[in-house]
Order: structure tokens, then sequence, then C-alpha cells
């Protein structure tokens, strides 16, 4: 069969890949074969192993349960370790990882050196302590990735899956996520400053002219712009911003639009923040304000609000209670009314690299984030909740876009982190910055931006047509 060759992008508009950088990896894996080994390798070991031999029913059932972890574990260990690349039409450069990276641990690099190469989640832990450096600019070594780290499951990383995330999968108590979002946006404003810029916002913009490098602050504008239009915004309205981290989107909406705001956020540092800036826009305390509270806490009664807008907050929700926190939206929203919500999700034909990341982001930038699901999961709870999906636009790229930006702005503010914060700080967000610039771009995790309103028979579905952007398209040629 004739292979395609894998042609790198040129746009200005984002960082755009190397050849090598283009690099398909494992993503080897059969729920079939799992359940095969789930259900074979107890049945061979209360064949063979003495007394257990002897047992029933009941006692294949008990090793069953008590195998089902280990075996689980050994399957994910060893093919992420042994499963082939999705394909081969990007060849790596195979040189040692010295030309990379610079070791500086005696025991590991005692362990990976020349052609051996190092796992992502040993690498980063140990970059993160000083122990490695980058022989060049983050970004840039990073997109050589393949060609120094392997992306396999280790023992750490199953640890703190069975230690920390399927914990908080389970529970997700509303102290437990007041501690982890306090914990990690009230750290200090200008911290996040140094990456996020004037604008202050924490969720993609979107690019609107591949021809040019926008700056970030026109990204985060269209963003804005784009989500109080798909809201149809007027003075009438009532607008709740849930999650609105340091209320620039309320800001906006309120000043431009004139509607009532009323953002929601659980961050003290985020609430003044917020709250300043709607007086210094010239806004209304009476008609825009930010409230600091959880989400649950969340004030009105059914149809309390005409319009409802979420970026990116739904990732804290968490898995179990995300149905709860659909209906919950719901009952807020009117029946007339619209509802953008944006979240990010992995893809469901994954690659091991994928869930790597999504493990290092869990554990040292967003905690307790385990909602990042595919966008088919997404659709069916909005659905669920009795939502119906007006338009979906898909916005990884513009993510890695923004991405990109933020990155070049915290690296070049490098001294001031480290003056107040410290190396190690420095680096978990070069490294993170970097690496979703990269993992947003390639797919490995995207972004939705999801318009929707309730699936009721008396709902006007035709006052929607002038918003919905997404059909509205030009053709560069003259069509007959």
């Amino acid at each position: 069969m004739h292979s395609v060759p894998v042609i790198p992008t040129e746009s200005p508009a984002i960082k755009n890949a190397p050849y090598v950088g283009l690099v398909e990896g494992n993503g080897s894996f059969s729920n079939v074969h799992l359940a095969v080994l789930a259900l074979g390798v107890p049945w061979v070991v209360k064949r063979v192993l003495p007394f257990v031999n002897r047992g029933g029913f009941a006692t294949y059932v008990l090793l069953a349960v008590l195998l089902g972890a280990p075996v689980a574990v050994g399957y994910w260990a060893v093919m992420s370790r042994c499963g082939p690349r999705k394909n081969e039409k990007v060849a790596l450069p195979g040189k040692d990882i010295e030309a990379y990276i610079t070791i500086k641990d005696p025991e590991l690099r005692a362990v990976y050196h020349g052609k051996e190469k190092i796992p992502m989640q040993v690498f980063h832990d140990a970059y993160f302590e000083g122990k490695i450096d980058f022989n060049d600019d983050v970004l840039e070594i990073m997109e050589q990735r393949h060609d120094w780290a392997k992306m396999v499951m280790t023992p750490e990383l199953f640890k703190y899956v069975f230690m920390n995330l399927i914990p908080d999968v389970i529970f997700h108590t509303q102290n437990q996520d007041e501690e982890q979002v306090r914990g990690n946006y009230d750290r200090g404003d200008d911290f996040y400053s140094w990456f996020l810029g004037p604008r202050m916002i924490y969720t993609s913009g979107v690019i609107s002219d591949i021809t040019r490098e926008e700056t970030l602050e026109e990204l985060q504008d269209n963003k804005l712009k784009i989500v109080c239009e798909k809201l149809n915004l007027t003075p009438e309205d009532r607008l709740l911003d849930v999650g609105c981290g340091w209320g620039t989107l309320a800001a906006f909406a309120h000043k431009n639009y004139g509607c009532d705001v009323t953002g929601i956020t659980a961050g003290r540092n985020q609430t003044k923040f917020g709250n300043d800036r709607i007086v210094n826009n010239g806004g209304a305390p009476d008609r825009a304000r930010i409230l600091c509270m959880d989400y649950r806490d969340i004030p009105g009664g059914p149809g309390q609000y005409t319009k409802i807008v979420a970026l990116e907050m739904a990732e804290h929700v968490g898995i179990r209670r995300y149905g709860t926190f659909m209906k919950q939206m719901y009952d807020l929203l009117a029946d007339d009314g619209i509802f953008v919500f944006q979240v990010s999700g992995f893809r469901p034909h994954w690659q091991y690299e994928d869930l790597i990341w999504g493990l290092f982001m869990n554990k040292y930038v967003f905690p307790g984030a385990d909602a990042s699901c595919s966008l088919g999961w997404v659709v069916n709870q909005v659905e669920a909740a009795g939502f119906e999906v007006k338009s979906i636009d898909v916005l990884g790229v513009h993510y890695s876009a923004t991405l990109w930006r933020w990155y070049k702005n915290w690296v070049s503010n490098k001294e001031r982190v480290l003056e107040k914060y410290g190396e190690r700080w420095f680096r978990i967000w070069a490294f993170f910055l970097a690496y979703a610039t990269i993992i947003s771009r390639q797919g490995g995790c995207s972004v939705f931006q999801l318009t929707l309103h309730k699936n009721l028979n008396a709902y006007h579905r035709i006052n929607g047509v002038p918003s919905h952007t997404s059909i509205h398209v030009t053709s560069e040629k003259e069509l007959s």
C-alpha cells in the first residue's frame, strides 16, 4: 500500500510541529483481551494451586476479585511497553538521549543513557526536582520527545491512580473541591498574570486569522465576543457565569451587552479581582457581581437565569457528579434560555501518551479535575439532563495557539517567577505549558464548545438561526 508522506504545517497562528513532532505513539489496548485475562487468570490459578483447586464457584469469584487489579495493571504495563506505534510514517532520528537532556542524578544516569529512553513520568518528576535539565528550549526539546522518552505505564503512575485518582473520582466532596481549587487558584494573581497576561483568562482563545500570529489578547477577545454572541445577550438578560475565574467574561458581557451578570468562583483572590475589574470597567455593582462560593450553592430558583456560561470548569465537577451538575444547570436556566458550555476532554482513540499526560495534569496542575472525557461522553451527559445540542465547535488547535502564547509569556517572566515562587514552580509550569501546546495541537486532549438549550417542544429554535455561526461559511470561488 502506498504511504502518503506526513507534511508539517506552516501557519504563523500556532507553534507548528517539526517533522519529528508528528510521530504517532502506541495506543495498543483491547477490552476483549483484558476481559479474557481478568476471567482466565483466576480460572488457571484455581486449577493449578493446591487446596484452592478444591473450591467451587465462590472460590473462583473470590480469586477474580483479588486478582482483578493485578491483572489489569500487568496488562496495561505490558501493552504500553510492547504495543506498536499507530503507524511508522514518521521516522525517529535515533539520537542518544544525551543529545536532548542532561541527567545530573547518578542513579538515573546509570539506567538511562545512550539509546535507553527514559519513561516520561520518571523524566518529568526528576526534572521538577532539578535532577535533569533540558539541553535547549523546553518546548523545542519536547517536540523531539519520542526520540528520548518512552510513553509507558510506570509503578508510580499506577500508585497515583489507585491512591489518588480513584478516591477523588469516588468522593469529590465539597470541602475537597474547595481545598483543591483554592490551593491552586489562590496561589497568587501575579503567578497567573505572568502567563495569562492582562486579560487573566485561563481558558482557550480563538484564532480568527491563520495567516498571522494574533496576540494573546486578540485570541481572548475573539473568544469573548463569540461566546456572548452565541448567548445572544441583551440588557434584559440575567447571565450566570459558572467558574468565572478572574471575572473577565462577566465584566465584558456586562459592559458591552448591558446584561445583569452573576459570576461564581471558589477562589478568594479571583473574587476580589473580578469585582474590582467590573467596577474599573465602569460596571454597576448592583447589576454585576462575582460571588465566592461552590457551584453547589449557586443562588436562585428554577429559571432564575436566562443565559448560562461555563468555560472549562466542569472538569472539576468530577465524573460522578457530572449528571447532577448538568441537571442543576437545567433547573437554573429559563425555558427559553441558552447555555454555552466549554469543556476539555481526551480523544477516545487514545495513545498511552494521552493517559500519562492526563495523570500528570491531575497531579500537578488541575487536582481533582477528573471529568476530562470524550466529546461523545459529554454529549450523552448534556442530553440525559434534558438539553438539546444546537452546535459544537472543537477548539483544540485554538487552545494550542493560546497555550503557545502562555508559554512564551511564562518563559519571558522566568526571573520574576524564580524570585517569588522558586525553581520548581517555574519548571512545572514551563513543562505543562510546553507539553499542553503539543498535546492540544495533535488532538490528544481537545476543547469542545457546546451551545445548548432545553429540549422542549415550546422552544423557538428558529430564533437561534442567526447566531448559528458554525453554518455561516463563505466560498473563495464563484459557485454555479
